[in-house]
């Protein structure tokens, strides 16, 4: 399967020719772009990447050939080993590092491995800055130093201890609290990194009562990895056997975090995000931002709290520009993603689990309740695919002209808001497709308007 290159990172199944997949020849060929960039960003200094990896069976092998291109590379590095995508985002800035380079494929299936490039922030590339270690890439615009040059590695497995130790030093994460509410959890950790990382910060926090499922890190997912409803049965069954308060699941990198109720039911992916937001600014007023393809739902509480709400482009580089722009204090992506920029700025389950974890002990409520206290909202989310020959692009326009009494945004693709619903159509960068998505106060009413969506493009 050919390559999916982007500017946050390279994508791929495992294997394949030499001009497509993931295999030990693209792995170096784009490590080496990645040090390239680096080297030409920091002229003049020894240029440090830290890399880190999730679980996933072809993880090591990669890692070895990502580590060894860059030392070859002149390039230091320090190696995390196994560890979540945010640990490594953290892990860049504490050691000063010139970038970072995370091994995952995040919720996609175990044949598939990516390799995520970060900047001296610890945070994706933007855009310029990826389609520079594209360009080098294809050109093959880097040269390799003679054998006194070679870079050095390290091991370093101590960044979950710090990455949790800075999650318990914030100021609205009560682990008192926590700890004094005697709460059973149950997790699922779907056999990757979470496994390691999530049950140490539960014990952090001082919950002791921790039902675990698939926290062995073997890289064999137990399941679809996406923390999706129709995915996590075995949890929603777990959390009811065990009377549970609360069930967490995360992705195989850990910046995703779903929730279950007390009662097995689901909390909504797209309420993760929406229910630490409430806490945050219940304590912190200030602005929020999320992508347009994320729930109202987070409007509604910023106005709610005072505060402004902002929709960035999806990406999450995208959704953390607009936060700085906007002076942000919370922020992420419907997709359970939460990002804290008090504790850094990438999105990051663990700080999502110990400031849900305060948010439900000081309210004093079910998890149920807690939900149903917000507004209630429905995505429906959908793709169609395109004839042949046809432009995505003239199609999102002809239906721009369509909605032009309608309040529209084209900063991604085109987003249309109605009365109490809106509708968000973007093509695809690699298939023939429009995504559509759509959001209601019922399911029926969100898929009404996604077939309305999908008429007019079949018209078209």
């Amino acid at each position: 399967m050919p390559l999916i290159k982007s500017i946050s990172g390279i994508r791929g199944t495992i294997g394949g020719a030499p001009n497509e997949g993931l295999n030990p020849i693209n792995i170096a060929l784009y490590s080496a772009a990645y040090a390239q960039w680096v080297k030409e960003r920091n002229k003049g200094k020894k240029c440090k990447v830290v890399v880190g990896r999730d679980a996933r069976i072809s993880g090591e092998m990669v890692s070895n050939i990502v580590i060894g291109t860059l030392t070859g590379s002149g390039v230091d590095v320090v190696n995390l080993g196994l560890a979540t995508t945010p640990t490594v985002e953290i892990a860049v800035t504490e050691e000063k590092a010139q970038g970072g380079i995370i091994i995952t494929a995040s919720h996609n299936p175990r044949h598939w491995n990516a390799l995520k490039l970060l900047n001296e922030r610890g945070e994706f590339l933007p855009d310029t800055d990826g389609k520079l270690v594209l360009e080098f890439a294809e050109k093959k615009t880097f040269s390799f130093p003679e054998v006194d040059g070679l870079g050095h590695a390290v091991n370093n497995d101590s960044y979950l201890d710090k990455h949790i130790e800075k999650i318990l030093e914030l100021e609205l994460v009560d682990k008192e609290s926590i700890a004094n509410a005697n709460l059973t959890v149950a997790i699922d950790c779907v056999n990757s990194v979470g496994g390691l990382a999530i049950p140490k910060l539960l014990k952090a926090l001082g919950v002791k009562n921790i039902i675990e499922l698939y926290t062995d890190p073997t890289g064999e997912f137990p399941h679809n990895p996406e923390p999706l409803p129709e995915h996590l049965t075995e949890l929603s069954e777990a959390v009811k056997a065990h009377s549970a308060h609360v069930g967490f699941v995360v992705d195989p990198d850990v910046d995703r975090l779903a929730i279950v109720n007390e009662d097995g039911t689901m909390f909504g992916e797209e309420y993760t995000l929406v229910a630490v937001a409430d806490y945050v600014l219940s304590k912190t007023p200030g602005n929020t931002v999320s992508n347009l393809s994320s729930t109202a739902a987070l409007r509604d509480i910023t106005l709610k709290h005072g505060g402004n709400y902002s929709a960035a482009a999806v990406g999450e580089v995208n959704v953390v520009a607009k936060m700085r722009e906007t002076n942000a204090i919370i922020g992420g992506e419907g997709n359970g993603g939460v990002i804290y920029p008090t504790l850094h700025a990438g999105r990051d389950a663990l700080v999502g689990i110990a400031l849900f974890l305060t948010l439900l002990v000081k309210s004093g409520k079910k998890c149920s309740t807690l939900k149903s206290e917000y507004p209630e909202y429905h995505i429906s989310k959908n793709k169609i695919e395109l004839k042949k020959g046809m432009n995505p692009d003239e199609v999102l326009k002809k239906l721009e002209n369509h909605f032009v009494n309608e309040k529209t945004n084209t900063t991604d693709g085109l987003k249309i808001d109605f009365e109490g619903e809106w509708l968000h159509l973007r093509k695809s960068n690699t298939e023939p497709i429009i995504r559509i998505y759509a959001e209601s106060s019922t399911p029926e009413k969100a898929d009404a308007l996604a077939k309305k969506a999908m008429g007019l493009i079949s018209k078209i």
